[in-house]
């Protein structure tokens, strides 16, 4: 029996970065054995047991032989015979497939360290076409390690462009699309997650939505990079510059589907896609079945973000009802989300990187003034008004205080 430190630990340490999860690879030893030894059995589909101190993961040695289809299909072996070689052959990727002794000592059969040198996202062998969930990871490896230099290897992006056109995407449930974006949202270039799925087609299959915003042409003046999909993987970056949350970064995602199906007669403009969008936005968090929160938020910035950019335009009353339709006084928090994802597409433009967006305090300090307007502050009459008279009252307050605000705003802005 013989236990080795595999996968991610063995890469991440290899190139310099924070190892943050550990993950073992036993060989010789059987189930029974791990238990005698005080092992926690986890694994559903195959023998995988928590250290009775660490509570790391120890996986037995094991081979899988594709049975069925998508990620499930799998017949699993784990017998005390298999070597770890052909362990480390099962797993995707080649910087994935290395070992580590308690000694130090690195097993690397497919070449790993290689194509760490190289800077290649390459497959181990030919069994990654039998797991269509493999396209997603190494999307997000690219976005992970882009930072890097990082690219897919030209053969590893043939396969999963053979992958993509024989179907095999349709095996993937919608928890473990939805995982993996979430997952790729969080990393520093969420863009090339976006970019490496467009380039082996599965953009098109999964997102459709997103695969569409590519080649549409919107206005230079407001848009200098032109193309739509452009002005998303911008945005995404400034996502990431701005470190706003995966929540925020997802609706940043979506704020622009509306584009995508814009008349072409009508081009390059784009009157009224926030409201085309959110159909699109409402149909791709339905089909992943997105958290609840997740898509309130998008819907929000898909519908109100150019209300954002002209909100110092606004007359007092509209801009009271704009932040009553955000629900800005009651949920503050995501206002605020609301507010960096309207940033981020600001300045997801060419040549806007660091152009001032001062709608965002301007916005910030209007709900401010709004939400200090409680009944308390009504005249001492109001304090007999109920229901609707003192909603009412509390509004005509508000719309007062904004007309004071945007008035003594403008004064100060314009001396």
């Amino acid at each position: 029996m013989k236990t080795y430190l595999v996968g991610g630990a063995v890469r991440d340490a290899l190139l310099g970065r924070t190892v943050k999860d550990r993950d073992w690879v036993v060989v010789g030893a059987t189930p029974t054995m791990m238990l005698t030894q005080g092992y926690q059995a986890v694994g559903k589909d195959f023998p995988v047991f928590l250290h009775p101190k660490t509570h790391e993961e120890y996986a037995l040695a094991r081979t899988e032989r594709k049975i069925g289809s998508g990620y499930h299909g799998f017949s699993c072996e784990a017998t005390p015979a298999i070597a770890l070689e052909q362990d480390l052959e099962r797993r995707d990727l080649t910087i994935n497939a290395m070992a580590q002794d308690e000694h130090g000592v690195i097993t690397d059969p497919y070449g790993g360290q290689q194509d760490l040198a190289a800077k290649l996202l390459r497959h181990v062998s030919p069994a990654f076409g039998e797991d269509p969930l493999r396209v997603l990871r190494v999307a997000r490896f690219a976005a992970r390690y882009a930072e890097q230099g990082f690219k897919v290897a030209h053969d590893t992006m043939l396969l999963m462009q053979k992958m993509v056109n024989a179907g095999e995407l349709a095996h993937l449930t919608a928890e473990r699309v939805w995982l993996e974006t979430q997952k790729a949202l969080a990393e520093n270039h969420p863009d090339v997650f976006i970019e490496v799925l467009r380039e082996c087609g599965a953009l098109t299959v999964l997102f459709p939505e997103l695969a569409q915003l590519f080649g549409i042409p919107q206005r230079p003046e407001y848009h200098p990079e032109i193309d739509t999909g452009v002005h998303l993987l911008m945005c995404l970056q400034v996502a990431v510059k701005n470190q706003l949350n995966m929540r925020t970064r997802f609706a940043v995602l979506l704020h622009d589907l509306g584009k995508g199906i814009t008349p072409s007669d009508v081009l390059p403009r784009h009157i009224g896609h926030e409201a085309r969008g959110l159909p699109l936005v409402q149909a791709f968090c339905e089909r992943y079945k997105v958290p609840k929160d997740y898509q309130q938020l998008a819907e929000m910035v898909c519908v109100y973000h150019l209300e954002c950019h002209r909100v110092m335009e606004l007359q007092a009353k509209t801009l009271w009802h704009k932040l009553h339709a955000l629900d800005a006084l009651r949920r503050p928090e995501r206002f605020e989300e609301f507010l960096q994802a309207c940033k981020a597409d600001a300045q997801g433009r060419l040549g806007w990187e660091d152009k001032p967006y001062p709608q965002v305090d301007y916005f910030r300090q209007a709900r401010d003034i709004a939400a200090a307007i409680t009944p308390k502050e009504l005249p001492a009459y109001a304090h007999e008004l109920t229901g609707q008279a003192l909603g009412d009252a509390l509004t005509h307050a508000r719309i007062h205080a904004l007309q004071g605000f945007k008035r003594n705003y403008q004064q100060e802005h314009h001396d």
